[in-house]
């Protein structure tokens, strides 16, 4: 029997009473490992060689990882410093904590994310508290890092036998790379036997043509090697587009197919465009560093709409129309000029209301409907339904006469869009809105109600400084809870954040 040079040599190496590693048999024949896998499948296909398949996981410590096997893990540093400043007896100030951890940068974030997930405590309104009764030195995380450290290099930390869900939580945090390898073994099988005994002879063959060739003619007389179309080719993982942005791709068709235009602005903007405007007082807490990310270089913008900025200085200070107060609290031009990230896309709204905005060629007249889904900012606690940035789905309507049924009509007509029929709305307060309310919606797999946003009518406060005199009305929805509902994700970070769950972001099937 004559067979390719390849073949001939995985046919001689296999072995009728044992299964054989196909990389060992490539190495022991000096054949290049594909040519060898590509042989073994077309001796399957004769009915010469069995082959099997398996596959072999490997986990490795990432840099981050062994880091943290030699300081301890940012949560268990915070941890152990809250009990030095005795937060097992009273709340402490959790940058006094975290200084005292020596915690900086992203290891702030990652102590705070878990922190609280494994219940060494509470963090809320700036204050620490520690639960006594952890612990903490049987962190199975830190274990787990610690043993993977042991024995990295040995050859046998792959046979460690270590909890599946602690192995998966350390992947989601890029603390231990996870590694599939597929490995083939060989066997000869009865008419593989039979033909070894009967003799094989090795045949030149040529695995792909060339110019040469070509030029010479000499492809008319050589012998092309067969090749197997149907052998499993190497698996390549590769780059898609995240969920989220195709999320917000289709919100905006969405939106676009409802008739509303995109609105863009800049992410740092003066706390006039985000707050003043708004008809939100300079004294309110959301406007604090706890609520708000100030910038420091700039610290303030170079100039604002003289005009403009009087008509919202008054409307604060002495109210709009005739049964209009105002807050009756100080209002400084130099804290409206103060640059902030922006808590909320509401910004770019009153750049385009008020005819402010770059993109605008003319002044808006009613009807108009604007929209945009943009990153927005908060110093928010991470938590399965927060994070410090997020995308909001900012969207007004401006027109004569609305009213709240308008508003509600909108967000059936849009949530339904998605296969979300079972929006409830909750009657809210706003600084800036009246009437006002929230939007709810039902997890598909927790049956819990998730905020998803809110919305109103603009008060004349809002829309007479800004030279409006139709009604508008406007929401903020959350992008990220809008994905919770449509996938049935409970923690947003395992799609967005340090603790993103690539796995699931290259398998999960896009609702359309």
């Amino acid at each position: 029997m004559k067979l390719p040079a390849a073949q001939v040599a995985v046919l001689e190496a296999a072995s009728a009473t044992e299964d054989r590693p196909l990389d060992s048999i490539a190495t022991e024949t000096d054949t290049d490992p594909a040519a060898a896998t590509g042989a073994a499948f077309a001796l399957e296909d004769a009915g010469l060689l069995s082959v099997s398949e398996s596959t072999d996981v490997h986990r490795r410590l990432t840099d981050e990882g062994r880091s943290y096997v030699r300081e301890s893990l940012p949560e268990l540093r915070l941890y152990d410093a809250a009990l030095d400043a005795d937060a097992d007896e009273e709340p402490v100030p959790l940058g006094e904590v975290i200084g005292a951890a020596g915690l900086e940068g992203d290891a702030v974030d990652i102590a705070l994310a878990n922190f609280a997930r494994k219940g060494y405590g509470d963090i809320e309104a700036g204050e620490v508290t520690a639960e006594a009764a952890v612990d903490a030195a049987a962190d199975p995380e830190q274990l787990a890092l610690e043993t993977l450290a042991d024995r990295e290099g040995t050859g046998d930390e792959d046979a460690l036998e270590l909890e599946a869900s602690v192995l998966d939580q350390l992947e989601r945090r890029g603390l231990v790379d996870r590694e599939e390898e597929t490995v083939r073994t060989v066997r000869l099988t009865d008419e593989g036997v039979t033909a070894m005994m009967e003799g094989v002879e090795a045949t030149e063959t040529v695995d792909r043509l060339t110019a040469e060739m070509l030029a010479s003619g000499e492809w008319r007389d050589v012998e092309f090697t067969e090749y197997n179309v149907a052998a499993d080719a190497e698996e390549v993982p590769r780059g898609k587009e995240h969920i989220l942005r195709q999320t917000a791709n289709r919100v905006k068709d969405v939106l676009v197919g409802m008739g509303f235009k995109e609105m863009e602005g800049p992410h740092a903007d003066a706390q006039f465009w985000i707050n003043d405007c708004l008809f939100m007082p300079q004294d309110h807490p959301a406007r604090t560093h706890w609520d708000q990310f100030a910038l420091e270089n700039p610290s303030a913008i170079d100039e604002l709409p003289a005009d403009l900025v009087e008509r919202v200085r008054r409307a604060h200070l002495e109210g709009v129309g005739p049964d209009g107060e105002g807050y009756h609290s100080p209002w400084d031009v130099e804290t409206a000029k103060r640059l902030d990230l922006r808590g909320h896309t509401t910004s770019l709204s009153m750049r385009f209301l008020s005819g402010h905005a770059d993109a605008l060629e003319e002044d808006l007249e009613p009807p108009q409907r604007y929209f945009s889904v943009e990153k927005v900012y908060r110093n928010d606690t991470l938590d399965p339904t927060h994070l410090l940035e997020f995308f909001q789905i900012e969207g007004w309507v401006m027109a004569e006469d609305l009213s709240a049924r308008d508003l509600m009509g909108t967000f059936t007509e849009f949530y339904d869009q998605f296969d979300i029929t079972d929006i409830e709305f909750k009657p809210h307060y706003n600084p800036y809105t009246e009437p006002s309310f929230e939007l709810f919606g039902t997890h598909p797999e927790t049956g819990a109600l998730v905020e998803v946003g809110n919305s109103g009518i603009f008060r004349d406060e809002v829309t007479e400084p800004l030279g409006v005199e139709a009604d508008v009305m406007a929401w903020g929805l959350s992008l990220e809870r809008l994905l919770m509902l449509m996938y049935g994700f409970e923690d947003i970070r395992d799609v967005h954040g340090t603790l993103c769950d690539l796995d699931l972001l290259r398998d999960v099937e896009v609702v359309h």
